[in-house]
């Protein structure tokens, strides 16, 4: 009898495994027939930053959680995720290697990861001309803030007399345009690395440890009004192709320096500024879905709601839609050989 059941089972057994192998091929193909507002719907979103709570990747961040699934077909239950570590990098890393590439998880990252990819590739492990930007909330300019009682005070008494600078690590911008600005612009600069995050690295300044913090402006402007209101701390010069709106008389670093090659150089590594607080999608995701996120997001940054609670709560809103920060992020991949290798030189020493 055993011997009977036994056989008719190994009669029975690839059938049953067909099956089963046949419903796995089928389940993501039911996922890709799935519609956007179905699939929205049966599934959370995920916005993944590489830096701990606080600061203007959290903010913006969760500006989006509050507000982007009220524009997105099957408006998704909505989370923030931090990945800290390196300066946003190692968010980044898994973000282009591991997210799911179903349209369930975007990032918000630095905007200096084009330069990372080229300056430093085997951190940079990613690229990101395959992955796709959703929307730009604003261009963010970096500006150096600088204490009252600095021993310098202008660019060109920065030229003569050594100051400190704070900086969390070397793929932070907080490292990159200062580091540049003193190797290619002469500038004396005494970079004080090591700090975990800007929160930690604001708080060396306001306390007197340091004297100089390159920062985005979305965060000083959010987070510190109250300080460069007393002229405890002030903003000396700004990272970016364009000057701020809100910063017309303060200079950009390229215009410190006379020499056109430098100043190619410091526009490649200021380049980022025009990508700014932008939300990224991974390579892979289904075309009707970034679709989706690049529509709902263009929604949300021009609704009365969304406006007033960005205004509660500080932030700039400046946006971009997806396809544009595309082409910016491009233009930094793209860049001439030698300003990039000059900036990568400036940025190592």
């Amino acid at each position: 009898m055993y011997l009977r059941q036994s056989r008719r089972l190994s009669r029975v057994a690839p059938y049953i495994a067909a099956t089963v192998i046949g419903g796995a091929a089928l389940a993501p193909q039911f996922a890709a027939a799935q519609s956007v507002e179905q699939f929205y719907k049966s599934n959370t979103l995920t916005i993944t930053i590489g830096h701990p709570p606080g600061g203007s990747y959290d903010l913006y961040a969760r500006l989006a959680a509050d507000h982007l699934k009220n524009h997105l077909p099957g408006s998704p239950t909505t989370i923030v995720q931090h990945r800290p570590g390196g300066g946003g990098v190692k968010a980044v890393a898994w973000f282009y290697a591991q997210a799911p590439r179903d349209g369930s998880n975007i990032g918000l990252f630095p905007e200096t990861i084009g330069q990372t990819q080229i300056l430093q590739p085997d951190i940079g492990r990613w690229k990101v001309q395959e992955m796709r930007y959703v929307g730009s909330f604003a261009p963010v300019n970096a500006v150096f803030m600088i204490r009252k009682d600095a021993p310098a005070k202008s660019p060109q008494e920065m030229l003569k007399t050594e100051i400190k600078v704070a900086c969390t690590g070397r793929n932070s911008q907080s490292y990159q345009s200062p580091a540049a600005l003193k190797e290619l612009g002469g500038f004396k600069f005494d970079l004080v690395c090591g700090y975990p995050g800007s929160a930690e690295a604001t708080l060396a300044l306001l306390r007197g440890e340091t004297d100089m913090l390159s920062s985005a402006w979305n965060s000083w402007r959010s987070g510190h009004r109250a300080e460069i209101e007393s002229g405890a701390i002030r903003p000396v010069i700004q990272v970016g192709l364009v000057r701020n709106k809100e910063l017309p008389n303060v200079p950009l670093m390229q215009e410190l320096v006379d020499d056109p090659k430098v100043k190619q150089a410091l526009e490649f590594v200021s380049a980022g500024a025009a990508i700014g607080r932008a939300l990224i999608a991974p390579p892979g995701v289904p075309q009707e879905r970034l679709a989706a996120l690049r529509a709902a997001f263009d929604k949300m940054v021009v609704d009365p709601a969304f406006l007033k609670d960005a205004e509660k709560r500080r932030a700039e809103i400046d946006p971009t839609p997806g396809a544009e920060v595309d082409k910016y992020a491009l233009r930094i991949v793209e860049a001439p050989q030698e300003a990039i290798q000059m900036a990568s030189k400036a940025m190592s020493e």
